[in-house]
Order: C-alpha cells, then sequence, then structure tokens
C-alpha cells in the first residue's frame, strides 16, 4: 500500500513540473507537431482496422441475437450504434492505443533517463518533465477527436459492409437504425471519454519512463508496467466517467 501512495504522489509531482508554461514556445511547437505525427497519425491505422472488425462482430451477434419477430428491424443498427458510440470506440480503443502508445512512451523516456540525456537537460537548466512530457500529452489530447471519430466510422462502415455480406441484415434495416433518433451528446460523450484516456495514457505512461532506474532490463519492466497502470486506470475512470456523463 506504501508503494501505491509513494507512486501516486510522485506521479502528481511530477505533473506539476509537466504542466507549466514552456520556456521556449518554438521548441514546444515543433516538439508538439512531431509527436502528433508519432502518436496521433501513426495510431490511426491500427484504431480504424480494429475498429471495422470489432464493429463487424457487434452487429452480427445483435442480429442474431435480435431476430425475434417482436423486434423491430431497425433495432440491430440503433443498437450497434449506441454500443460503438458510447462504450467501444473511446473505451476499447483506448485500451489497443495504452499497449501502442504507452509502451513507446515509456520505453522512449526509460532510455532516455538510463542514457542520462535527462540529466543532462536538468544540469543545464531546462524543466525535463516540461520539455519531454508536455508535448506527448498536449499533443495525443487534441489528436482524440480524430481518432474517436474514425473508430467510430471504421466501426459502423464494418458492421454494414459484413452484416450485409453474412445475410443477417439488409442495408435499408441498419442504416434506418443508425440514423433513428441520432442524439449528438452521444458523439461528445465518446469524444470526451477519449481525450480524458488519451491523457491517462500519455501520463501514466510517461511517468514511469521518466522515472525509471537501472539499465536496459528495468526499461522493458517499466514498458510494461506502464501499460498495466493505464489500462487499470483507464477502466477505472471508465465507470467514474460512465456514472457521471450518462
Amino acid at each position: 500500500m506504501k508503494k501505491i501512495v509513494d507512486a501516486v504522489g510522485s506521479y502528481f509531482i511530477l505533473l506539476g513540473r509537466v504542466l507549466r508554461k514552456p520556456d521556449n514556445g518554438k521548441a514546444f511547437r515543433r516538439q508538439l507537431f512531431f509527436e502528433m505525427r508519432v502518436l496521433g497519425i501513426e495510431s490511426l491505422p491500427i484504431a480504424c482496422i480494429i475498429s471495422a472488425f470489432v464493429g463487424a462482430a457487434v452487429v452480427i451477434q445483435l442480429a442474431a441475437s435480435l431476430s425475434n419477430p417482436i423486434y423491430p428491424t431497425w433495432i440491430t443498427g440503433y443498437t450497434s450504434r449506441k454500443a460503438i458510440m458510447l462504450e467501444f470506440a473511446p473505451t476499447m480503443i483506448g485500451l489497443v492505443l495504452a499497449g501502442k502508445v504507452g509502451s513507446r512512451i515509456a520505453s522512449e523516456l526509460g532510455t532516455m533517463r538510463i542514457t542520462e540525456q535527462i540529466d543532462a537537460l536538468d544540469i543545464m537548466g531546462v524543466n525535463s518533465a516540461n520539455y519531454l512530457i508536455m508535448p506527448k500529452i498536449v499533443a495525443f489530447m487534441l489528436f482524440s477527436p480524430i481518432i474517436v471519430i474514425l473508430s467510430v466510422f471504421s466501426a459502423l462502415a464494418g458492421g454494414w459492409i459484413f452484416g450485409v455480406i453474412s445475410g443477417v441484415i439488409t442495408s435499408y434495416e441498419y442504416l434506418d437504425g443508425l440514423q433513428l433518433e441520432f442524439a449528438t451528446y452521444d458523439m461528445v460523450y465518446g469524444i470526451t471519454k477519449g481525450i480524458v484516456y488519451n491523457f491517462i495514457i500519455a501520463s501514466v505512461s510517461s511517468f514511469r519512463g521518466y522515472t525509471v532506474t537501472g539499465g536496459a532490463l528495468e526499461v522493458g519492466q517499466a514498458s510494461t508496467r506502464a501499460v498495466v497502470e493505464s489500462c487499470i486506470v483507464l477502466i477505472v475512470s471508465n465507470l467514474a466517467l460512465t456514472s457521471i456523463l450518462i
């Protein structure tokens, strides 16, 4: 328990150093665009591919479960849209990105720590936490709406294509359900969750990488811990956000 309390305290102390005005605005903007490409754009392919196939599985399973004649024909499309926009797109993709992005951030900062690059920045009077971590957090959060929106689109498109091909639902029935009682808040809800999740992933992974001690073995262990802890905090925050926002 003491280790958990110490880790949480150290995490918030580090955040206090990170969330400050950058000393060099030009350097921050340059690093911000770099991190948006590395953490954001490079995460889009895996997010869209996974979304398409899982969205297809969701539609097929729902269509099979709701095939009773007492249910209206549009219920599969409607239920699929709700499930994907409210829960699947932000949460499942968040867990996937915790593995891809979290391990990258932790290993990058961990390598810089054990090779004394971070110590060199501190000796030169640079706020290394702010310089190295803040662009990652801001870039990943800014890219979150794009990831969530494309994830929703890919999942719904995948469900449409594979649902029609497999014959479990017609194109008209599916599209009719998708358009029924569309609420903008559902998209806002998903994007809000995505922003919070991306902050958790980037900050927790940065903390584990930044504070690593030892050698290459410890860097690998820190990367694993970053992924595991990001997923745990993400799931807990999912319950809290669902209770607050719904």
